[in-house]
């Protein structure tokens, strides 16, 4: 199958969405069938119904809105290409977060300095409230998250943002289950840290004189 632009038009096309997904994606293995066949306008419809949920977790993880509209760009050219070796037309949902994931880790590689003046987003907004957490924590919270190598992100993107079990988020990422929980356990004290931190730093000669 010839790679087509038909992905990337769908990308400048479409206002990718920022907001969390309603429910879980229905994929309509019908249209996958027919993608895997050839047929492109299959695959638009599959790719106009994936690309918010898609661009939502690329920029999770990767925290800047070029970097995750190029890995989203990257999943769906990839989706294009090799759909056609996708063996059950019902996994079309973890398969597509499979590819969009490993292509963030491909932007990370290849851009590690992000920008510094992105707008801030909640690793868990559903779990943790606005109102729970300081501008201060949020910010050392942000950053926190900025210094996790793009495997934890990925974890804790999936299962908290997505609402995914671990089990399923080890297969989306075709890893054991095991390395998923300890991925997940040691972003979440890394987070934990860097929240501790703040609160424990040394006073200021100002402070200390009061």
């Amino acid at each position: 199958m010839n790679v087509s632009p038909l992905p990337v038009a769908i990308l400048h096309e479409r206002k990718a969405n920022e907001g969390r997904p309603e429910g879980r994606w229905t994929v309509d293995e019908a249209l996958v069938v027919r993608a895997q066949g050839g047929d492109a306008h299959a695959f638009a419809v599959l790719a106009s119904s994936a690309i918010d949920r898609l661009y939502a977790v690329a920029y999770r993880i990767l925290r800047e809105t070029e970097l995750a509209r190029d890995a989203t760009q990257d999943a769906l050219l990839e989706a294009w290409r090799d759909i056609p070796s996708l063996r059950d037309p019902r996994r079309w949902e973890a398969w597509t977060y499979r590819l969009v994931v490993h292509a963030c880790y491909n932007q990370r590689r290849s851009e590690r300095r992000l920008s510094a003046t992105i707008q801030f987003l909640s690793v868990n907004r559903s779990s943790v409230p606005d109102t729970a957490l300081s501008v201060a924590d949020r910010d050392e919270l942000e950053r926190g998250f900025r210094r996790l190598p793009a495997e934890q992100r990925a974890v804790v993107v999936l299962h908290h943002y997505l609402g995914l079990p671990l089990t399923e988020v080890a297969d989306v990422l075709g890893i054991p289950a095991g390395t998923a929980r300890s991925r997940l356990h040691h972003a979440t004290r890394r987070l934990r840290a860097a929240l501790s931190a703040d609160a424990t730093l040394p006073a200021t000669r100002e402070e200390r004189t009061v």
